[in-house]
């Protein structure tokens, strides 16, 4: 009975992977064993390009639910997942809970990681760049999955027999943070420097991993690393800030040069941006009435994020450009900006407060305030404004950041998320920070356990 139950997953797993010639191929192939697959240099680019199409699906709205919807900048009408979540009613049964779309993603880097030496004589740097870019989308989807869960299974290796254990229990959260950061350096030191034209905002880059990496280090307050790792990125000739006149194009043109990793979309392969934040009176979320009252007076962004005339306005243009008046439901194309420069710009200046170098993380505040229009502050109008410099800095994340699933993020790992959520719907405990696992990870996995909070 036991072979049997595992047979059924391996077909399941196996049915599951698919890749495409191209990462916005509209027919990518599917329902093979990648054991068999992996033969030529062009199944080897295929199999990753296979990684990335995963991960449209993992993002296209969850980047939003996760990283925005149970924070304080968004407010919402709608039932489900966008309720519960602002409301601080997490189920075993919302989307959101699912994990399976991240586990796809890991599934498909795995075989990649395992199979795509056997295809080259011998290892060489297009064969490494190309296991850069697996270990990369990999650490991506166990970043999420340790942020939104915590403690998680870590699987490394692809199933491929019903001799393996597919019941694997949940792996220490720092456990799989050292993996992270093991496969993002290798990333940040294999993957190309640069893929050329639109590749190198859609598929990731050295820079792309360093950016991430500076994430992770961030997250476990590692900030002599996360600084390290930010200045690589700065330096990097593949990224510069655009302009405050073309802020909006970041978001919805895509490929601009503050771009560091962004998940390609297209009219076929699409993703729900319309109907989180632009879809005229009906959206999923509108700006919350606390985020519209803490811009300072003359920031640019101001106008370019939602429209100041409306008093209660129900929509997001940011992602669309000022001025978005398009109610038409059907999904978007545009690109998901996961990673720019100026998150990264200030996520080194708050690594430079944390360890008392006040002059570097006034430098690089000011500098994304000066393109918003603002005026540079000291330490001292730091604190009159937002009590410290840690508050401006953040306060400048949110805005700058706003709605692009870092928010929420940013609340846990500053331990701020219960003094500001508390006031809204009641969060109080630290077991509630993460969400409960779905139930149809149960049914798939009897041996794990429901995260304490939810049992």
């Amino acid at each position: 009975m036991k072979n049997i139950k595992k047979f059924i997953v391996v077909l399941i797993l196996f049915q599951a992977y698919s890749c495409s010639e191209e990462i916005l191929e509209k027919d990518p192939q599917s329902s093979f064993s990648a054991q068999g697959f992996y033969k030529t240099t062009a199944d080897a680019r295929a199999g990753v390009n296979g990684i990335y199409d995963a991960l449209q699906s993992a993002m296209r709205i969850n980047f939003s639910f996760w990283g925005e919807g149970r924070a304080d900048a968004v407010d919402t009408r709608h039932s489900g997942d966008p309720l519960a979540l602002k409301q601080n009613n997490l189920t075993q049964t919302i989307n959101s809970a699912s994990w399976n779309n991240l586990y796809e993603v890991i599934s498909r880097a795995n075989y990649a990681i395992k199979y795509i030496p056997s295809v080259f004589e011998e290892e060489n740097d297009f064969s490494r760049q190309l296991i850069g870019q697996a270990r990369a989308l990999r650490a991506l989807s166990y970043f999420y999955a340790v942020r939104v869960w915590g403690d998680v299974p870590l699987i490394t290796e692809p199933y491929e027999s019903v001799e393996q254990d597919f019941f694997v229990e949940r792996t220490g959260k720092e456990m799989v943070l050292d993996q992270i950061e093991a496969d993002l350096i290798y990333a940040s030191e294999n993957a190309r420097e640069s893929n050329g034209g639109d590749g190198d905002r859609i598929l990731f880059t050295q820079g792309g991993a360093d950016a991430l990496l500076t994430h992770v280090y961030m997250w476990r307050q590692k900030y002599g690393d996360a600084i390290a790792s930010a200045e690589r990125v700065m330096n990097n000739d593949l990224y510069s800030l655009v302009s405050i006149t073309n802020w909006n194009n970041i978001f919805s043109s895509g490929y601009s040069n503050e771009t560091i990793f962004e998940v390609g979309y297209n009219e076929t392969q699409t993703n729900s941006l319309r109907v989180l934040y632009a879809l005229g009176s009906d959206s999923h979320y509108f700006p919350s009435e606390s985020f519209r009252n803490s811009f300072e007076e003359g920031d640019l962004r101001e106008t370019l994020i939602y429209d100041v005339t409306e008093e209660e306005p129900r929509k997001i243009w940011k992602f669309f450009g000022e001025g978005f008046n398009d109610e038409s439901p059907d999904p978007s194309g545009n690109n998901i900006v996961l990673l720019r420069l100026a998150d990264i710009i200030l996520l080194k200046a708050e690594a430079h407060n944390a360890l008392g170098e006040t002059a570097e993380a006034l430098q690089l505040l000011n500098r994304i305030r000066e393109r918003a229009g603002l005026p540079e502050i000291d330490e001292q109008e730091a604190v009159n404004l937002y009590g410290d410099l840690e508050s401006a800095i953040l306060h400048e994340r949110l805005i700058e950041l706003s709605f692009e699933g870092h928010r929420w993020f940013d609340l846990v790992r500053t331990g701020r998320a219960i003094d500001v959520m508390n006031p809204i719907n009641g969060l109080s405990d630290e077991g509630n920070l993460v969400w409960p696992i779905h139930e149809d990870a149960f049914n798939r996995n009897p041996n794990l356990e429901q995260n304490l909070f939810y049992r």
